[in-house]
């Protein structure tokens, strides 16, 4: 198979959409999950009128009449049962929050009133209804507060349980394992050899998915064909998404795609015309089992993983991100027949306009650039020169 387009393996990838469906979970565990149902009002919101400052309460008709000092009934604090006005030159004091008796329909805070012993005089005019936030002026009760879709964020906890949904429908997480391998990388905590490398790929692709509360498994396996062969069967079994990084490009070692073919997993791609990630593999088992194998190179994991992988666990989950796009602040030329993703520092100019200024690296084994830039930058497959003013899709990753 000849290496397909970007677009041919986004494609590919957003045909393998899936839905892992839905779980109950409570309310103290969702930040950060997929709302699976609208959120809805179990009362009318506000649920009573209710003064927005503190003050006084009275009947606007003792102003009308001419009225100006008040007598003091009582004082009513938020949270106690409303306290009724019996006379017209009686007022009630009453604080933020609490609730108003409808026989008061207009509050005057205390910095409009002088108070004299057990009264209160007004000094200025007033108007109706003021200083009252009236029951079901936000929400009346069953109306949707939150869509379906929605991240869960402290915000929409707090509504959650304004309303005292304590239990919430979310998606449910795809079981995701994350394997490197390779003889040459060994754990981060040990001394490397000179012809060693530390395992950094496997961190980096948890660190990312903990993003949508995933917790997933980290493994890694050495250049041996048969244990890679048996470990896998094993995976695509237990796992719904397995993600890899090496063994799937031309090298003597690189057994990923024999032992997929004697497993029986279909190969979707293999090889796309980009920079980096060329030898990016894309196959689903016989159990509808997706295998995302990027390259092993840490920047060509990085840009597969938030290219491809990442848009297609959004939209499995629902989330509904837009795409976004940045102006070019420097030309870039590519020499070379492969779709580019330039590493790009990002910064919003003071008219709003979101920038990107391209960084020189060394390829997709030096990763050392990633901490200090933002999203890659697509350049398109039909140009080698690109300009400083023109706008191309961005995919963030630190910004």
């Amino acid at each position: 198979m000849e290496m397909i387009s970007v677009q041919q393996a986004e494609e590919m990838i957003s045909s393998q959409i899936k839905d892992f469906g839905n779980e109950e979970i409570s309310y103290e565990n969702a930040l950060g999950r997929v709302l699976a149902e609208d959120i809805r009002t179990d009362r009318d919101l506000p649920p009573f009128d209710r003064p927005t400052v503190d003050g006084i309460a009275i009947s606007f008709d003792s102003y009308e009449e001419g009225i100006k000092t008040f007598t003091i009934k009582a004082v009513q604090a938020a949270g106690e049962p409303p306290v009724s006005i019996g006379n017209k030159n009686e007022c009630i004091e009453i604080m933020t929050g609490a609730a108003l008796h409808s026989s008061a329909d207009t509050v005057i805070r205390y910095e409009d009133i002088s108070m004299s012993g057990t009264g209160a005089v007004l000094n200025t005019d007033i108007k109706k209804g003021q200083n009252i936030h009236f029951k079901g002026k936000d929400k009346k009760a069953d109306e949707i507060l939150v869509k379906a879709g929605e991240i869960i964020t402290p915000a929409i906890l707090g509504i959650a349980a304004s309303v005292g949904k304590t239990l919430l429908s979310v998606k449910k997480l795809p079981k995701i394992v994350i394997i490197s391998t390779g003889d040459e990388m060994v754990p981060p905590e040990t001394t490397p050899t000179p012809f060693q490398l530390r395992r950094s790929n496997g961190i980096t692709i948890r660190s990312v998915l903990e993003k949508y509360r995933i917790k997933a498994e980290v493994l890694h396996w050495n250049d041996d064909f048969e244990f890679i062969r048996k470990e896998l069967s094993q995976c695509i079994e237990k796992y719904d998404i397995l993600l890899m990084s090496g063994g799937v490009s031309m090298g003597k070692f690189d057994y990923l795609p024999k032992a997929c073919e004697e497993l029986g997993v279909e190969k979707l791609f293999h090889k796309i015309k980009q920079r980096p990630g060329k030898p990016f593999w894309f196959g689903k088992s016989r159990n509808e089992k997706l295998i995302f194998a990027f390259p092993g190179n840490p920047v060509s994991v990085f840009m597969c993983l938030h290219r491809y992988f990442i848009p297609w666990l959004e939209r499995s989950l629902g989330i509904s991100v837009p795409v976004n796009y940045a102006v070019l602040q420097n030309d870039i030329n590519v020499p070379f027949p492969l779709q580019y993703f330039a590493q790009v520092k990002l910064s919003i100019s003071q008219s709003g306009q979101l920038l990107a200024e391209s960084i020189n690296t060394n390829g997709s084994g030096d990763f050392s650039h990633l901490a200090e830039t933002h999203a890659f930058m697509e350049l398109p497959l039909e140009k080698t020169e690109f300009k400083k003013g023109e706008v191309y899709t961005i995919w963030k990753y630190n910004f």
